[in-house]
């Protein structure tokens, strides 16, 4: 098993409307993909982190599973409007994915 993470920093003033970006994102996209229910958890910053961090956790089986997911979300409309909704409310250059291996 393997977590796959994406992690995003809002702008000053927006964190809330990244969340809720993120939220609805979930409902009606990663669903399509099967990231739903207790695959995918929502997080964001409290303490010895920075507060406009927005990240979105995924339990993934591999990394094949990961890709196929990616080239599920290039086909899906809904996706690219809504990466072009989140942009303005997030800092340029933030996002990224990190993966990590679950041990225990």
């Amino acid at each position: 098993m393997m977590i796959a993470r994406w992690s995003i920093d809002a702008r000053f003033g927006y964190k809330q409307v990244v969340v809720e970006l993120m939220m609805r994102w979930m409902q009606e996209v990663g669903s399509q993909i099967g990231w739903g229910g207790d695959k995918v958890r929502l997080l964001t910053g409290s303490i010895g982190a920075h507060e406009s961090t927005v990240q979105s956790e995924v339990l993934i089986a591999d990394l094949a599973e990961l890709n196929e997911a990616w080239v599920k979300l290039a086909t899906i409309p809904a996706h690219q409007n809504w990466g072009k909704e989140l942009e303005p409310y997030i800092v340029s250059g933030t996002p990224r994915w990190e993966i990590f291996r679950v041990l225990a």
